[in-house]
């Protein structure tokens, strides 16, 4: 297992209260021994004008897994993490249902981490591939 104390989903899903999260109906499902997932509607929230699910919408589902999973890698008493980079291929489009992404780190660093997160549509399909940087800094 990777991560640095273990979480409940409940915990986790709360801190996103009133967030760009909770606006876009994101909602973290399964804690796996190395991985993270969660999912997002496809729906007026997460769409742009030709109906289509929002890149952006896309980009924040993952950097929201990536996020989430990188600070449950870190002591929070002492660490902290703050997203550096994140990029997104869109491969397929979406037009209703949910999206699912998994988050699972490529690298975990003192200093830095990297994230893998794939997002696929209710066939199973895979419509997003994504990564995400993050710095690991001290707290003072």
């Amino acid at each position: 297992m990777i991560w640095f104390r273990k979480y409940t989903l409940g915990e986790l899903n709360a801190l996103s209260d009133e967030t760009l999260v909770s606006h876009l109906g994101i909602e973290l499902i399964e804690i796996g021994d190395d991985f993270l997932r969660g999912r997002m509607p496809v729906d007026e929230r997460t769409v742009q004008p030709a109906r289509l699910l929002h890149g952006g919408a896309s980009v924040a589902l993952a950097e929201t897994l990536g996020s989430f999973a990188a600070l449950m890698c870190v002591d929070l008493e002492k660490k902290g993490i703050v997203g550096q980079e994140v990029n997104a291929n869109h491969l397929k489009a979406v037009r209703q249902g949910t999206v699912t992404g998994t988050a699972r780190a490529i690298h975990l660093g003192g200093r830095s981490q990297v994230w893998d997160i794939r997002i696929e549509n209710d066939a199973g399909k895979m419509v997003c591939i994504s990564r995400l940087t993050v710095a690991v800094f001290e707290r003072r």
